[in-house]
């Protein structure tokens, strides 16, 4: 039996939370065209016969400037030291800023795997030459990939199972994450905010699930609150006559039912936090 963590980096909107995805046949992490979507690790669990793949979706590489970037970094940090094998994500635009080798570093002896990913948009003659390149870097395999179609993905996962240590299952078989259904719920309310408002509203906003009962009879109950850092946020956020929002209620509660497998009934709320990124105490209450 093979068991272990595999740890996901990347640079923000390189793919990361679609090859999670795309690995487990299920969506459990926010997939949007904004970088920086992902704000927490993620853990999620792929059991296939006498392995178990426990993968750690991660927030994008970034210099942090405010107090959240700081914990998404330390979050980073705290996965690759964890990781029994490393997966460093990059595209066929990648130009080495040596961000990749900060990060490779705190990964010790740990395999380190170099995925290509979004190679369905560039030709052949285009991606030979930057493998040619990276192959003089200090990794276990190069791994060319299209996390969106699935191509090249059977072919990383066979790497991923040789590099994986020996030992006893860490989750029950049936498993595909550790993180608990309200966490999810947050996140696929957030997914919508980012997919749905422009600028800066998705990066000043952050959901707080305050209500979650599930209901043997009926729908189960979700009373969400969505914080914004100023009043015209939460204009917009709201919409004229609530428009915006339920919009966004709507579409998160459609998410929200295909992954829970159960009707849900989505309550969301608007409040104004001032500053909350770099707010230390209220980063702390929100679990960051």
């Amino acid at each position: 039996m093979k068991a272990g963590y595999i740890t996901i980096v990347g640079k923000p909107n390189v793919g990361k939370s679609t090859l999670l995805n795309r690995l487990l046949g299920t969506k459990i992490s926010a997939v949007t065209s904004k970088p920086q979507t992902t704000r927490n690790r993620i853990i999620g669990i792929l059991t296939e016969g006498e392995f178990q793949a426990c993968f750690i979706d991660t927030p994008g590489i970034i210099r942090p400037e405010y107090e959240l970037q700081e914990f998404m970094v330390k979050q980073i940090k705290s996965a690759v030291m964890d990781a029994d094998v490393l997966i460093l994500m990059i595209d066929p635009w990648f130009k080495d800023d040596n961000i990749y080798a900060e990060f490779a570093k705190l990964a010790g002896k740990a395999p380190r795997i170099l995925v290509i990913n979004k190679i369905d948009l560039v030709t052949k003659q285009e991606l030979l030459p930057l493998i040619d390149k990276l192959k003089t870097t200090n990794v276990t395999k190069i791994v060319p990939i299209s996390a969106l179609n699935g191509q090249g993905v059977d072919d990383l996962k066979k790497v991923i199972l040789e590099n994986l240590p020996e030992g006893e299952f860490f989750y029950p078989t049936e498993d595909i994450s550790d993180t608990p259904e309200r966490f999810f719920a947050a996140e696929f309310i957030r997914e919508k905010i980012f997919e749905l408002f422009k600028k800066e509203v998705p990066y000043a906003s952050c959901v707080v699930i305050d209500e979650f009962k599930e209901r043997e009879k009926g729908k189960d109950y979700i009373r969400a609150i969505i914080y914004v850092e100023r009043n015209s946020q939460k204009a917009i956020l709201i919409g004229k006559q609530g428009t915006a929002l339920k919009t966004v209620g709507e579409k998160a509660r459609r998410e929200l039912e295909t992954f829970l497998g159960r009707p849900v009934y989505l309550e969301l709320w608007v409040k104004v936090k001032k500053k909350w990124r770099k707010n230390k105490r209220f980063l702390k209450e929100l679990g960051y």
